[in-house]
């Protein structure tokens, strides 16, 4: 019994930082930049957590410079398995105003 309730928190817990399709996650750090999840629903959740991020809202401090040295999202965005993070013409796809 004590497995089965662990296990269900433990998936209500992970669960509450999920960002699936149709819900967003917006980070203010040096301008509003929001993750979609729908945009990026055909990755499994697990292909960037918790190796590229953790899993804790605030963990990761994310900056342009590590993300064009292909860290966080730089590892998938790098102009050839996704839109790269150095093309200036995609700044738009993930800073908002």
């Amino acid at each position: 019994m004590v497995v089965f309730a662990s296990a269900v928190v433990f998936v209500f817990a992970t669960s509450a930082f999920a960002v699936g399709p149709g819900k967003t996650v917006e980070f203010e750090k040096g301008g509003k930049v929001v993750f979609d999840g729908k945009a990026h629903s055909a990755a499994k959740c697990n292909e960037c957590h918790p190796a590229i991020f953790k899993m804790k809202k605030g963990a990761d401090v994310m900056t342009m410079k590590d993300m064009e040295a292909g860290k966080f999202c730089g590892v998938c965005h790098d102009g050839t398995k996704a839109f790269g993070v150095k093309d200036p013409a995609s700044c738009v796809k993930c800073h908002k105003k």
